[in-house]
């Protein structure tokens, strides 16, 4: 093992999911024991196709499960050493999560400053001013963007999404897809600026991310979720050099391959489970 890789795992985790289990309508299992831990001050981020349990473990841990009639039945979650698998939504925000949702989800009729000021809501203090522009120095096109929030591009929404978790003076942040529907240009400038607010700031993140090369060159520590479990994990380095990710996750391996699925299911039930 590295010593980059003691470092991580041997710091105490601000977010510890312990081997949960997620049932959907009572009967639909998602997740069958998933356990991931997320240090103070890092970006770890999680891996995997569509339907492995990436954004339920999100909503798990942001307690949004319950909206969708969902429900952890079983493991725990523990934030800064509190549990918060059984709190409710509103709780774990104002104990310092906040998620920032796949598709952005701004509130389109609201301007720009309405959108910031909306995710401070929690706070009573007489820095919110301050705090938007210290996200318009993240983020300095929004400033010049005057009109109503759904008339952005896309890029500038998840920027928008971004900047409204910051005014919420988060402990942790959990991003779903930020690269979503992104020019791979404005794919490269939001991540950039995700690495500078975690460096400069401080902000504990956990990525759920389709696009494993930027995810895993912006995170300290990884996982890849496969059908509702963890089948790997590592540093950065260790991931980016294991040859299973290179070939399933970032664009490696053998051109005349002639089925993806196929042999992505056999080697991945060989190596890894």
């Amino acid at each position: 093992m590295t010593e980059a890789a003691v470092q991580i795992q041997t710091e105490a985790p601000v977010l510890a999911v312990n081997n949960i289990e997620v049932v959907y309508d009572e009967v639909i299992q998602v997740l069958r024991g998933v356990s991931i831990e997320v240090p103070q001050g890092k970006i770890v981020t999680l891996l995997g196709p569509n339907g492995a349990g990436k954004s339920t473990t999100l909503k798990a841990i942001s307690g949004l499960l319950k909206t969708e009639d969902g429900e952890v039945t079983r493991g725990d979650i523990h934030f800064m050493g509190q549990r918060i698998d059984t709190a409710h939504a509103e709780e774990i925000v104002r104990g310092g999560i906040f998620q920032v949702m796949e598709g952005r989800r701004i509130v389109e009729d609201m301007t720009v400053i309405e959108n910031l000021k909306l995710g401070a809501y929690t706070r009573s203090d007489n820095e919110v001013a301050a705090d938007i522009e210290m996200v318009f120095d993240y983020f300095p096109r929004l400033k010049e963007r005057t009109g109503l929030a759904g008339y952005l591009s896309g890029g500038e929404q998840q920027m928008l999404a971004i900047g409204r978790a910051l005014m919420a003076r988060p402990r942790m942040i959990l991003l779903d897809e930020p690269s979503m529907g992104l020019s791979p240009l404005l794919v490269k400038e939001v991540f950039a600026i995700i690495e500078k607010i975690n460096r400069e700031q401080g902000i504990t993140m956990l990525l759920v991310e389709q696009n494993a090369n930027y995810a895993l060159k912006a995170a300290h520590y990884g996982y890849i979720m496969e059908s509702g479990k963890i089948v790997l994990d590592g540093t950065r380095e260790q991931l980016l050099n294991n040859e299973d990710v290179k070939e399933f996750y970032l664009g490696g391996g053998n051109e005349e391959r002639k089925s993806f699925k196929n042999l992505k299911s056999y080697k991945r039930r060989k190596r890894w489970l």
